[in-house]
């Protein structure tokens, strides 16, 4: 005899079925009813937020740190437009994440009830698939469906709206043995005759780059990239999104690709004759001006997606597919082109890649007037916490110089918003990141711009044992658009001044979120502040370093124009000779 329960208990019971730890979330009307079987649960924790944008953003920081699927709750109408953005998100950066929101009656459904918003047809764009459930008994399947569907294949969010009434009914839990979804076909095994092609391509080039995205670490295809990095000899570089997927000690590796991305990651996209590119999706800010970029260059292009293979740039060997399979099959088609005496040389190629990144290494100077350089704190935060610590970032100046001055030695250590380039990620996305890996250290590295969009959830923070770390980059502005006024708008800063450097004094609060508050604005006194703030544990910690506000970002290919035009400082381009 089947046992009655509501529509609320069998979203609790699919929701611990699917294995879920933690859920980030808000209450309100409409999900309210899906709240009272969550306090009973022994297995999924709730961590009230206080903003759902936060919730979003912190799903997507656990999924992104552990692999797993991250999942945010929130009630109809403004609490489920309030999650639109860390679901554009994810769906820009392939994040595993399942929404759940709460919906008014279904009887009420287009009638423009109170809190109502048509949020499947608002998401429709930006989810990897969508569901709206008024049947109790469909509960079960659509979650099921809903993380299979986030976690398989190319990863993204899923939403599940549930009307209230469905939640309130009765029904009987059965949770699906498996999961029938018409019209959902994950890539088979990588075409064999598709791989050897491409390595006889590999075998036959000259200047070839294994150009690395983000999709390797969704993958867990790091080990893999290694393992054909070492077989070949052939010069890496990892976009934004791939940081840590090959380790920046590694000697092939020359660094980020794209509009701030080092010379030699830069030089070698453009002087390549192969690009080997695997699990990214040409970026426009990785290629520029796209009708430029790599002009000489054949593309073989590996990826689970089968639509971006060919969408910005033509082809002449696609393979879709797991990245992990890819890249072994990749690597035995190689091995058999090698035992028939087929081997690329690639010793010109090596002379010319090492002189530009000898030549142009990625730097800074010290503020002649004795203030705080942000890249100098930012790198030496990198020494200081190490490669084993996790590394949220915001979006602009120190988003980069993040990406630029930590060495990533490990994948899942370097989490930002690349796609959609949300401001207020950072904070959420370290919170969720230490809650999926509490073990690790993890700095939120933040501008004041950001920080102040979402610092609010210091207080979740400090309230669930939580203890993020916030190196806050306090420059005063919003430094990447005041850069852009500098260099192109004859350096007219309309409205990009934050006066942060009074208001507000973060130092006191940080104390009236419940966490340790500390400041620095003197060189000489940064080891030692990010030393303190290691050793503080108990409660979360914000250090505000007054930096100097000039500070810019290089090298630099200004948008719109061509790899080819990038400078290494305001009027200084790098001279592109090389050997062949």
């Amino acid at each position: 005899m089947s046992e009655h329960i509501t529509g609320a208990q069998s979203l609790i019971r699919s929701l611990e079925a699917a294995g879920v730890d933690v859920v980030f979330g808000i209450p309100g009307g409409a999900i309210l009813p899906a709240y009272d079987p969550l306090m009973d649960s022994r297995q999924v924790r709730h961590i009230l937020v206080r903003h759902e944008q936060a919730a979003g953003h912190a799903a997507e920081g656990y999924a992104a740190a552990t692999g797993r699927v991250g999942v945010c709750m929130a009630t109809s109408g403004p609490g489920a437009t309030n999650l639109v953005t860390p679901i554009a998100d994810a769906h820009m950066d392939s994040v595993p994440m399942v929404a759940i929101t709460g919906q008014v009656p279904s009887h009420a459904i287009g009638t423009d009830a109170f809190q109502e918003a048509d949020i499947r047809g608002i998401t429709m764009p930006i989810t990897k698939h969508n569901f709206l459930i008024t049947d109790a008994a469909e509960i079960p399947h659509a979650i099921a469906a809903a993380f299979h569907l986030a976690g398989t294949g190319r990863p993204g969010p899923v939403l599940v709206d549930i009307s209230k009434d469905a939640l309130t009914a009765a029904t009987t839990f059965h949770w699906p043995d498996r999961i029938h979804l018409p019209g959902y076909r994950l890539p088979g095994a990588p075409d064999p005759a598709s791989l050897a092609a491409a390595a006889r391509l590999i075998v036959d080039s000259r200047r070839p780059v294994l150009y690395v995205g983000g999709g390797v670490i969704r993958a867990e295809a790091h080990t893999e990239l290694r393992r054909l990095a070492d077989l070949t000899g052939i010069p890496v570089v990892t976009t934004l999104m791939a940081r840590g997927a090959f380790p920046d000690s590694h000697p092939q590796h020359l660094g980020m690709p794209g509009m701030h991305g080092s010379v030699a990651a830069v030089g070698a996209l453009q002087s390549a004759d192969l690009l080997i590119a695997v699990g990214t999706r040409f970026d426009d800010r990785v290629t520029g001006r796209l009708d430029t970029f790599a002009p000489d260059a054949q593309v073989v292009h590996l990826d689970i997606d089968p639509a971006e293979i060919g969408k910005n740039r033509e082809v002449a060997v696609g393979v879709a597919g797991d990245a992990r399979l890819s890249l072994t099959g990749l690597a035995a088609a190689l091995v058999t082109e090698h035992a028939a005496g087929r081997t690329g040389d690639y010793a010109a190629w090596w002379r010319s890649l090492d002189s530009w990144r000898t030549t142009y290494p990625v730097g800074y100077d010290h503020p002649s007037d004795g203030t705080l350089s942000p890249q100098f704190v930012i790198e030496t935060l990198g020494r200081i916490a190490g490669p084993e610590a996790i590394y949220a970032a915001g979006v602009g100046q120190h988003q980069m110089w993040a990406a630029q001055f930590i060495r990533y030695e490990h994948p899942r250590t370097w989490l930002n918003s690349g796609g959609l380039g949300t401001m207020g990620y950072a904070v959420p996305a370290a919170m969720g990141a230490k809650v999926g890996r509490p073990d690790a250290t993890v700095w939120a590295v933040d501008g004041d711009g950001c920080f102040q969009m979402t610092n609010q959830e210091l207080a979740t923070c400090a309230i669930n044992d939580i203890p993020i770390k916030v190196a806050l980059i306090n420059n005063s502005s919003l430094g990447m658009v005041r850069q852009w006024q500098t260099l192109f708008y004859n350096e007219r800063y309309s409205q990009t001044d934050l006066h942060s450097h009074r208001f507000p004094d973060f130092v006191t609060l940080a104390a009236a979120y419940g966490c340790h508050g500390l400041r620095c604005d003197s060189p000489d006194e940064v080891a030692a502040t990010i030393d303190k703030a290691m050793s503080l544990d108990d409660a979360p910690v914000v250090v505000d370093f007054v930096v100097h506000k000039d500070a810019m970002v290089w090298p630099m290919v200004a948008a719109g124009t061509s790899n080819s035009d990038i400078k290494v400082a305001r009027d200084l381009a790098p001279d592109w000779d090389r050997e062949d």
